[in-house]
């Protein structure tokens, strides 16, 4: 039986999958057919970039989604388009009505407010690890973490056990609650 299915790729903790068209039998980060989309979960939104016709072009020949590219379908409107082609809609008027891979592929984010400087480094969600090198270290409001950050690496780097992932790390919070960081 061929199955539309999710095969993980990325590093260890970082997932992301390719959905793909695969035989039953095949492992499930083993051979496959053919790769029709993608799917990151770690951003947000997630990120689904689906060739839909090329899905429909496999449902058409009997090929069984499995339970999580089913959900991925139903809310790309993918399903409710091959209803329509099953029952008997052309299938070139269908696929002019689905949305532009380009469209999918760049979720729009909402502006998120900065935190103000005097702000806890607790809102940031840093890791443990890393907040206890800052807190031992005297930084503890996200103004003196902005303060350090632009005196460049050296500013962080004085912090002792502070590498370039943890710099990363910060970086990445600060970014995600609206500071412009480079």
């Amino acid at each position: 039986m061929v199955k539309i299915r999710l095969r993980r790729v990325g590093a260890k903790k970082q997932p992301s999958y390719r959905v793909v068209v695969a035989d039953s039998r095949f492992p499930r980060d083993g051979r496959f057919l053919e790769s029709i989309g993608f799917y990151n979960p770690l951003t947000d939104p997630p990120t689904v970039r689906l060739d839909e016709a090329r899905a429909i072009y496999w449902l058409q020949r009997g090929a069984q989604p499995s339970e999580a590219v089913t959900g991925l379908l139903a809310r790309q409107g993918t399903l409710e388009r091959w209803a329509r082609v099953k029952a008997g809609e052309p299938l070139e008027s269908v696929l002019a009505e689905a949305p532009a891979p380009e469209a999918q592929a760049a979720p729009r984010r909402a502006r998120v407010e900065a935190l103000p400087a005097e702000a806890s480094l607790e809102a940031l969600q840093l890791s443990t690890r890393v907040a206890n090198l800052l807190a031992v270290s005297g930084i503890t409001s996200v103004g003196e973490l902005l303060q350090r950050l632009s005196q460049g690496h050296e500013g962080l780097r004085a912090v002792q056990g502070l590498g370039p992932k943890s710099i990363e790390e910060i970086k990445e919070a600060l970014r995600r609650r609206g500071h412009e960081v480079s």
